[in-house]
């Protein structure tokens, strides 16, 4: 019998392992991250349970583009542009094939 997996989406995963490759970088403190995500959380969580799947990782990246944000590591800006980009090649690319961001 297979295991179910960790994450339910790939970019669950990666979202994931790129906010600890930001901690082992030192450009996150693990600690400041979670009390930040459990604000996310809790801000999130008075209107809806979260399920551990895209609703908590929504709030996982929201926290994450804030922090990045908030440390001049990106603008709101670059992050709307690279959103509108992956959202337009998500949206032409052929079911079960897997997307690809144009550079």
């Amino acid at each position: 019998m297979k295991p179910d997996p960790v994450f339910e989406e790939p970019w669950h995963a990666q979202v994931f392992a790129l906010t600890v490759h930001l901690n082992e970088a030192g450009h996150l403190d693990w600690p400041d991250w979670a009390a930040r995500f459990g604000a996310t959380l809790k801000a999130h969580g008075v209107d809806r349970d979260l399920n551990g799947g895209s609703d908590y990782f929504a709030a996982w990246l929201e926290t994450l583009e804030a922090v990045l944000a908030e440390r001049a590591m990106t603008d709101a800006e670059s992050l709307a542009t690279l959103k509108t980009a992956w959202e337009r090649a998500y949206l032409s690319t052929p079911h079960g094939e897997p997307v690809v961001l144009s550079q």
